[in-house]
């Protein structure tokens, strides 16, 4: 379920401002009712000014009603409201990547086309963070550093998350290949 672009102004606001229960304002804003509590107490989100859901579209004046009415009705936010948090909702673009860790971008890359060489260039460019032009000299061993490159786990240097990988090479692998679950000596070395 969507959640309000700012759900703890959102919920300093619905409790100032209506009757419903702790638990219609936790699950309308995507957080817990003692949170809510903690709000009401005043021990939690002081100083934060209530953000009025009316205002922003996520939520009708009838819906409030609704909710008032009833303490087991669950607020739902408006369809436009939804349709533009997710409209808004960019894609992930390049992460940064320490100085002191582009250098074993090739490394990563190396053991990816050792041990998974089923997976798409695009794939790797994605979950390592680098470029096609990079990946071709790898795998033409034409890289200017090639002499000096040693595949090590992209998971141990950091780069990507093992289940991130598991997931792209389960996805690639072809049907006939096998899973391999022992690690060489490059991942041992690399730890």
């Amino acid at each position: 379920m969507a959640t309000p672009l700012m759900p703890k102004a959102t919920a300093v606001w619905l409790l100032d401002n209506t009757t419903l229960t702790f638990e219609q304002v936790g699950d309308f804003c995507g957080m817990h009712p003692l949170e809510i509590q903690g709000i009401a107490d005043g021990e939690v989100a002081t100083g934060i000014i209530g953000q009025n859901p009316m205002d922003t579209q996520e939520l009708t004046k009838e819906e409030i009603e609704k909710g008032e009415k009833d303490e087991n009705y669950r607020l739902q936010m408006d369809a436009r409201a939804v349709q533009h948090l997710k409209m808004n909702k960019s894609k992930k673009g390049a992460r940064y990547t320490p100085i002191a860790r582009r250098q074993d971008k090739p490394e990563a890359i190396a053991f990816i086309i050792k041990n998974h060489p089923y997976i798409p260039d695009s794939q790797i460019v994605k979950l390592i963070g680098t470029t096609k032009k990079t990946i071709d000299s790898i795998r033409e061993r034409s890289h200017w550093n090639i002499a000096n490159i040693k595949p090590k786990d992209p998971v141990l240097l950091g780069l990507c998350m093992q289940t991130t990988l598991d997931k792209v090479a389960d996805k690639f692998r072809p049907a006939g290949a096998a899973v391999s679950s022992e690690p060489d000596a490059t991942d041992i070395d690399a730890a």
